[in-house]
């Protein structure tokens, strides 16, 4: 019989220690991303340096969803710290393509309909990660529309097989658990 995804066996569930830690930890992680997001100088025009920089972040990223999910299926509470791999790794995603569009706006002002500061290419970011598509930005050169459709594509991955995989570690990190 399965258990619940997120249920941990009874009598070893994480003591509310253990959530406030991983929840603070998250939050300081998450913290930590943000303030280099706004804080790391991104004056460069789009060159092959800033194209590489960035091709190199996403491949990061894979590394670390990789290396979260070998977390979740050793920890002892599975459910919790796959939780914590998705609230760290999702924003990082979002973030990557909005240093894109900031880097873009910025190298060629045609690329947007308007002009982006750090924070709208956050927002327009998570517009297009959430699919709700307000309208008020939106990519108006090739390269732009080019980055937004493969975002996109790769939100649908990240919701299809990420989340898939997740919670395949997580049952992974349950079973392993059973007495």
């Amino acid at each position: 019989m399965d258990r619940p995804l997120f249920d941990d066996a009874p009598g070893s569930r994480p003591t509310t220690r253990v959530i406030v830690f991983t929840a603070l930890g998250t939050l300081a992680r998450l913290t930590a991303v943000l303030a280099i997001y706004f804080l790391i100088p991104m004056d460069r025009t789009m060159s092959a340096a800033t194209v590489t920089g960035l091709t190199l972040g996403v491949l990061a990223l894979c590394g670390i969803v990789a290396w979260q999910l070998r977390e979740v299926t050793h920890s002892d509470y599975p459910g919790l710290r796959a939780v914590q791999a998705l609230a760290f790794t999702l924003p990082l995603f979002i973030l990557l393509f909005a240093a894109a569009y900031f880097l873009m706006e910025h190298g060629q002002a045609a690329s947007f309909t308007q002009p982006l500061s750090r924070f709208d290419a956050l927002y327009f970011s998570v517009t297009i990660f959430a699919t709700v598509g307000f309208g008020d930005i939106t990519a108006a050169s090739q390269a732009a529309r080019l980055v937004v459709t493969a975002q996109m594509v790769l939100d649908l991955v990240v919701l299809g097989f990420v989340l898939r995989m997740v919670t395949r570690a997580v049952r992974i990190g349950l079973n392993r658990r059973r007495p």
